[in-house]
């Protein structure tokens, strides 16, 4: 299990703005650590923007990632079909985007 990094983070959060951008969705802005304590994942809404916070530590990065993609998704208010869709194809993008930076590392 490999734990999340401020850089996976990071990186994770302007994939994520963009492809929400794309879509035509909020893009939700990201941060770390949740001010609630206890919690994984934390949502605040404004009037027209939102910010996610996630808890990084001791966490693997696949369920940061997950946290942070249905933020948006929250964010977003969507409701099935339209959630899944989003689900999905954000998961994808982040399928692409990391393959990418593996390439760009080489």
């Amino acid at each position: 299990m490999e734990s999340a990094t401020t850089v996976d983070f990071a990186s994770a959060a302007r994939s994520l703005t963009r492809e929400a951008r794309r879509r035509g969705l909020v893009a939700p802005s990201f941060r770390c650590p949740p001010r609630l304590i206890g919690v994984d994942r934390s949502i605040r809404r404004r009037a027209d923007r939102a910010v996610v916070s996630i808890r990084l530590k001791g966490r693997p990065r696949a369920a940061v990632l997950a946290d942070m993609i249905e933020g948006v998704v929250v964010a977003n208010r969507l409701r099935p079909p339209d959630a899944d869709r989003v689900r999905n194809d954000l998961w994808a993008a982040m399928d692409t985007s990391a393959d990418r930076s593996t390439i760009a590392a080489a």
